[in-house]
């Protein structure tokens, strides 16, 4: 009975972990199409800065890259100290 309940635990446990991943996975998917579309923006000259040169284009191209994986990455760390701290 008792090795019923721990396996119903650990499912619970998984799925409940699995579920806070993907809510985190989404979060970080909408801040990562935001930055680039502010990218997009940036490149096209559609807002308020402009990528008039090479410099510009690279720095801009930097930018985005770097705004769009922060997400995740943030989101991932903050998940693997969630779930350290509950084992």
């Amino acid at each position: 009975m008792q090795a019923e309940q721990e396996s119903q635990s650990r499912v619970q446990r998984a799925v409940s972990d699995l579920v806070l991943a993907e809510l985190f996975l989404v979060q970080a998917t909408i801040e990562s199409v935001a930055a680039i579309g502010d990218g997009i923006s940036a490149i096209t000259g559609n807002s308020g800065e402009s990528a008039n040169d090479a410099d510009d284009l690279s720095s801009v191209l930097q930018r985005t890259a770097d705004e769009a994986i922060e997400p995740y990455t943030t989101r991932f760390k903050y998940f693997r100290q969630l779930t350290r701290k509950d084992s």
